[in-house]
């Protein structure tokens, strides 16, 4: 094993389903990891409750709301207390961190990843939306700055690590497997009236609300792809998508000489968190072996990119290339909370996106700016399609 000095970890989200698993992980490994940074947009007391066990340096409450009940209940141990969205791209500055873990939700986690890359520091990537909105800003800002950004996603740690010594070997392609969502094999007709709870059960893995309805959608695999562009330098007819129901096999990289390596395990977010903060040694850990022998038959198959025309519309996103990637997202993570809140049907949330796409001021090379412009105009734009449906 590489000797490391213990790592500092900034945690953002930590009180979501990532960061969660993300605090599990360094509580088991105390010599290993120290938390110095802990953020939350809305959920006080479980922020207060990780604070009191892993004594970090700092926190930030991003609803400035529950400011005086952080404060309250922190400062008394010298936990410094800070709130707002600013706070949070300022204190991934501070000298103290050596790794960000960026675990929050949507387009919220692009500007404090910048703020952490232009100050060196390793990022763990949790946040798919930093790349897909703006993988090109991003991975030549780190590339500039030296900063090494490693993937906390399932599928993307499986190509990581199915690289690991492979560096100098060109990539054939890479297989993002999907498990399919709770909807594999269902039709439009049925997908016309499926509710907010059956959307939420995801068959194999355990994840926040958001993500768990795209991978409802397909949505999620899209993004994945996008992402997997950039973090590995592909081009879009390198990248294919085939559905894995039973979710062990997490991805696969094809070489130039037809070999496959694929990367497997328990669907268990545990261990690329683990391995991504860890890196390049592999952490002991008691999570749940495999087994071949409960698991006879492992199957694959195409997905369905009618019935799931999201997958298809982030591959569209792609090639066309620009701010094509920053409006579906924008546009997804706003019909994504209409149908968690009721709003539209399920099937709307890609009417929605697909009409965003069309309708969105479209820019070849955008800047920083640019993308923020742009996630504006493409909100209120699905704003304004969610109103005309209800």
């Amino acid at each position: 094993m590489t000797e490391i000095k213990k790592r500092h970890i900034a945690i953002l989200g930590s009180t979501g389903s990532i960061g969660t698993q993300a605090v599990d992980v360094i509580k088991n490994h105390p010599d290993q990891f120290q938390v110095e940074v802990l953020t939350t947009n809305n959920n006080a007391e479980l922020l207060i409750q990780q604070a009191v066990e892993l004594k970090p340096n700092v926190v930030v409450i991003c609803n400035e709301t529950y400011y005086d009940r952080v404060f309250a209940a922190l400062d008394p141990l010298n936990i410094k207390v800070y709130a707002g969205a600013k706070a949070i791209a300022s204190v991934v500055q501070m000298d103290t961190v050596d790794m960000v873990l960026t675990a929050m939700v949507g387009y919220a986690g692009l500007l404090p990843t910048i703020k952490a890359i232009e100050a060196g520091k390793s990022i763990a990537l949790a946040n798919k939306e930093t790349l897909v909105v703006a993988g090109e800003l991003i991975t030549q800002l780190a590339a500039q700055k030296g900063v090494n950004i490693y993937p906390v996603d399932s599928e993307h740690s499986a190509i990581f690590q199915c690289l690991v010594g492979e560096f100098h070997n060109p990539i054939e392609k890479i297989i993002l497997t999907a498990s399919g969502g709770p909807f594999r094999g269902k039709s439009q007709e049925f997908l016309s009236t499926v509710t907010k709870s059956q959307a939420l059960k995801h068959p194999n893995w355990t994840m926040g609300a958001k993500i768990t309805i795209d991978s409802a959608t397909l949505m999620n695999k899209g993004l994945e792809v996008i992402e997997a562009k950039w973090l590995f330098g592909l081009r879009a007819n390198q990248i294919d998508v085939v559905v894995h129901p039973q979710s062990i096999i997490h991805s696969l990289v094809q070489f130039e000489d037809g070999s496959l390596k694929a990367q497997m395990g328990l669907p268990d977010m545990r261990l690329p968190i683990q391995f991504a903060l860890g890196y390049p040694n592999r952490l002991k850990s008691d999570f749940p072996r495999f087994n071949f022998l409960d698991y006879p038959a492992l199957t694959f198959e195409q997905p369905d990119l009618e019935t799931f025309r999201n997958l298809q519309l982030a591959f569209d996103a792609l090639g066309r290339g620009g701010n094509a990637p920053c409006i579906i997202n924008a546009a997804n993570e706003v019909a994504v909370d209409a149908f968690l809140h009721d709003q539209i049907s399920f099937l709307e949330i890609s009417e929605i996106i697909e009409s965003c796409l069309a309708k969105t001021t479209f820019v070849q090379s955008p800047t920083y700016d640019d993308y923020v412009r742009t996630d504006e105009e493409a909100r209120q734009l699905a704003l304004a399609r969610i109103k005309s449906l209800v």
